[in-house]
């Protein structure tokens, strides 16, 4: 008996069909062993050791691999072809040894990069030993991981609270997010003029010209700077004559672009799927391990986690037999395509994302495949297919036109393109970012001497426009040439900027929020080497030559924590005052809003002479007066809007309520942006608010948005069982439905407005079963901050009998029918001073008697105690260590 160790059950399964009775595949579920998060899992004094934990779900996977290899006359380590596949190996090997499961059975490794029975027989007949540097590349990243991460973050939580964690490519990821949003903020824009020509050829075909030269100079992007500008050239233009200087064809070819790696997949999926980057792998991975085709489970796509773009021959031999059935020898190259990788440090190099096999078209696994599943299979099918195909070949046609009046002369050009022959065009174009038109315009036949007509002459305004924010694709792109990170990390950096709340997707643009600009300029202020790009780039290639057995792991730790833990314990003194004023100072144009007077950006609009700074509290930073408690001004850290500017102090108004008549405005508070319906008026009841709900931005919110928030809480409908009103509100922990103080979780905000009266029943019943189950913890619906006066935390919580307040061990009830999102902290400050005068409650005679029996029995048991304590004292031992412990 052959015992096969693989990740995955669903990828078990498939290699089991392909297997004979001789073999017994089981899954490892993934790494079956991790370091502790808790200090000392990695222990640089001991040369860099590592303690290795396994949880109970993994140690029940390691005893049933274990029990049925005590019987095997061999062990078959055939997990995922990377450095992370051979680590999962390593670790279940060390698992069983540590075990005593391992006597004399052979130890194999085999690796494929498909899931079918072809290749899957074949790397059994050709297995290896684990690849010891490939492992200690592993244990080298992870170490500087956890070393980074659990010696930084300390150092974050303490000098800048409200932060969650730095990592070693997470931090430099979310730099460059930070750094383009910077750029922005810095970017002027220039008023800019084009000037076009609107013709006709001598046979009355239209076309376009565009001016590129005026009185013997060439004009760049900005040269026409003013509208009088534009306005004195088109006086010209409009009386000039026109002849054509020259028509110059040149053919060119276009090339198809490589089949895809695990970078350039997730950016096609982004920009032509809408794909995030985890979504991407998800769906990759069910494609590799294996899709049931009519009874026979077949992986439908090579291995996803690679860097390598070249295919191999049996690949390249598949896809060309289809290109020539299916789009005929024209289509098909004389000579194979071979690509070679642009990426910087690329090192997982096994083949390109490809089909299995180019026989299995798209259209023929509809059936079969989810949506997603099918989108994502046709794209990599395309992809691989074109990338073999012939080039396109295309005529650009360039027409330059010189026109003359009796004192001026100027030079116009119309440029076109067209496509004499698709080649790989026909099955596959790539997306891009810009949306650029691949194709361009057909100019029509023009002669060189020929004068067009004049029929029209257009003058455009434009504007500059800074750099465009990061995308998921367009930041693993820039990740990729910087050489920052590996392809099996893209999707767990992007999605821990998003868990940690460092950024936020706005129309599938990445927006660091102001807590991640604070980390970013915490660490380039205080720990600039170690978010420098090049020099995460240059430990990338140190961990490269690990893989390549050309250095020593432990080598490479040493000098990096060396220098790194110095530089930790040199922050120790650092104190939280010079911080404050560095983030200050790197952030000021961003935090603090310069007075449309000129005037100090800094000075307090509260009082006289105090300046603003940034402060720290317990859910993060915001904006106080250096006056405090004198002067108690303080305001939210700046709202990006749409142009990356930083919002006025003031409201913004987003237009009139049509059923009220009253005034929609977003604003600033202490704990993030809200909506308000009105004014408060003196005397008179509150304006109705809103908060704004996770993902959404002050920037883009619309009045039809806002409207729809501030009528929450909405009404489902009523209970069928009880006729009580069901609600769907917008809480501290997201989207709910609620009735009679029964809270269930809604999975989106959208759904909030959209929730039928059945699937909230449902949800609600399911929470109540849920709840009889074992009572828990009470949820938190709102959090209002620090108590003005006593301090410490203050919040709404979801109790057994309802919503109520919370202040440490003080608990109010809210009034019956009061929305928990609308309590102030005035009002639950209120409620908590009347909780805590209020007299306590004596439940008769009962409660007098249990009370006196807890009193008796404290007081024996505090006199059982003494007496115990008397008599050991009296051989001094008992009564020292008794003195110590009160002390």
């Amino acid at each position: 008996m052959h015992v096969v160790v693989v990740e995955s059950p669903a990828k078990a399964k498939t290699i089991n069909k392909y297997l004979g009775s001789d073999y017994y595949v089981l899954a490892s579920y993934g790494h079956v062993r991790d370091l502790p998060a808790k200090d000392g899992s990695v222990r640089p004094d001991e040369d860099f050791a590592m303690s290795w934990e396994v949880d109970g779900k993994s140690q029940k996977r390691i005893n049933e691999i274990a029990k049925a290899v005590k019987g095997a006359d061999a062990l078959i380590l055939a997990t995922d072809p990377d450095r992370e596949g051979e680590a999962i190996s390593w670790h279940v090997l060390q698992a069983l040894r540590e075990k005593k499961a391992i006597k004399d059975q052979r130890i194999e490794r085999v690796v494929f990069n498909a899931i079918t029975k072809q290749a899957v027989t074949d790397a059994m007949r050709n297995p290896r030993a684990i690849d010891v540097p490939l492992v200690d590349a592993y244990l080298a990243r992870r170490a500087l991981d956890y070393l980074v991460g659990f010696t930084l973050s300390p150092v974050l939580w303490r000098k800048l609270p409200g932060a969650r964690s730095a990592g070693r490519v997470q931090s430099v990821a979310l730099r460059l997010v930070c750094d383009r949003e910077a750029e922005i903020e810095r970017f002027v824009s220039q008023e800019y003029w084009t000037v076009l020509a609107k013709m006709l050829t001598a046979g009355g075909e239209p076309f376009d010209a565009r001016l590129t030269g005026l009185d013997g100079k060439k004009l760049d992007k900005l040269a026409i700077k003013t509208g009088d500008e534009a306005s004195a050239i088109k006086a010209f233009l409009d009386g000039a004559d026109y002849v054509v200087t020259s028509v110059e064809a040149k053919p060119q070819k276009r090339n198809p672009q490589p089949p895809f790696t695990t970078s350039t997949l997730q950016q096609e999926a982004s920009r032509k799927l809408g794909f995030s980057s985890s979504r991407t792998m998800q769906i990759a991975q069910r494609l590799y391990e294996g899709i049931d085709l009519g009874g026979d489970t077949v992986g439908l796509i090579t291995y996803m986690r690679t860097d390598a773009v070249q295919m191999s021959q049996e690949g390249i031999q598949s896809v060309r037999r289809e290109i020539e059935s299916a789009f005929g020898k024209r289509y098909l190259p004389e000579k194979q395509r071979h690509y070679a990788t642009k990426a910087k440090n690329a090192q997982e190099a096994h083949e390109a994302i490809r089909p299995t096999d180019a026989s299995r078209h798209p259209k023929d696994l509809k059936r079969v495949l989810d949506d997603d599943q099918a989108k994502l299979y046709e794209l990599i099918w395309k992809r691989a297919v074109a990338s073999q195909m012939e080039s396109a070949e295309i005529e650009r046609t360039t027409v330059d036109i010189a026109a003359s009046s009796a004192d001026r002369k100027a030079e116009l050009r119309a440029t076109g393109q067209v496509i004499k022959f698709d080649g790989f065009l026909t099955l596959y174009q790539e997306g891009r970012d810009d949306e650029e038109d691949e194709n361009g315009s057909r100019l029509p036949p023009i002669d060189k001497g020929e004068k067009p007509k004049k029929t029209a002459i257009e003058t455009r305004q434009h504007f500059t426009e800074p750099p465009p924010r990061y995308t998921e694709a367009t930041l693993i792109k820039k990740m990729e040439e910087l050489g920052i990170g590996r392809p099996s990390t893209y999707a767990s950096t992007m999605a821990v900027l998003r868990d940690r709340g460092y950024v936020v997707l706005d129309k599938r643009r990445l927006v660091p929020e102001d807590k991640g600009r604070l980390v970013t300029a915490f660490l380039e202020s205080f720990f600039e080497r170690w978010v420098e790009y090049d020099f995460t780039a240059s430990l990338e290639e140190k961990l490269d030559k690990i893989s390549n057995g050309d250095l020593a792991w432990q080598e490479v730790l040493r000098d990096f924590w060396r220098d790194f833990s110095a530089h930790v314990d040199e922050t120790k003194e650092l104190r939280v005052s010079d911080v404050l004023e560095a983030l200050n100072e790197i952030l000021g144009d961003h935090i603090f809003t310069k007075p449309a007077d000129g005037g100090d950006p800094r000075a307090c609009p509260s009082c006289a002479d105090g300046r603003l700074s940034l402060k720290l509290g317990k859910f993060g930073a915001f904006i106080g007066c250096s006056n405090y408690p004198e002067c108690r001004y303080t305001r939210q850290l700046a709202q990006p809007n749409g142009d990356g500017e930083a919002e006025a102090d003031g409201p913004k108004v987003l237009g009139i309520d049509p059923e009220s008549g009253l005034q929609v405005t977003v604003r600033s508070g202490r704990f993030g942006p809200y909506l308000q319906l009105g004014e408060a008026e003196s005397g008179g009841e509150k304006p109705k608010r809103a908060s704004l709900p996770k993902g959404w931005s002050a920037a883009t919110v619309g009045l039809e948005d806002a409207l729809k928030l501030l009528s929450l809480p909405r009404e489902v409908g009523a209970d069928p069982e009880t006729g009580k009103p069901i609600t769907a509100g917008i809480g501290r922990y997201g989207p709910f439905v609620q009735l009679d103080g029964t809270y269930a979780n809604l999975e989106s905000v959208e759904e909030v407005f959209s929730v039928g009266l059945n699937r909230a029943v449902t949800l609600i019943a399911e929470k109540r079963e849920k709840r009889g189950k074992g009572r828990a913890a009470a949820t938190e619906l709102k959090a209002l901050g620090e108590h003005p006066s006593a301090g410490g935390a203050v919040s709404i919580r979801d109790g057994r009998y309802g919503p109520y307040v919370n202040h440490g061990k003080v608990n109010a009830t809210l009034p019956k029918d009061t929305d928990p999102q609308s309590v102030t902290m005035d009002e639950a400050v209120q409620l908590l001073e009347a909780k805590a005068g209020a007299p306590k409650k004596a439940s008769g005679a009962k409660s007098k008697a249990k009370t006196s029996t807890t009193a008796k029995k404290s007081t024996t048991s505090s006199s059982t105690r003494t007496k115990k304590a008397t008599g050991k004292s009296a051989g001094g031992k008992s009564a020292t260590r008794s003195t110590k412990t009160s002390n």
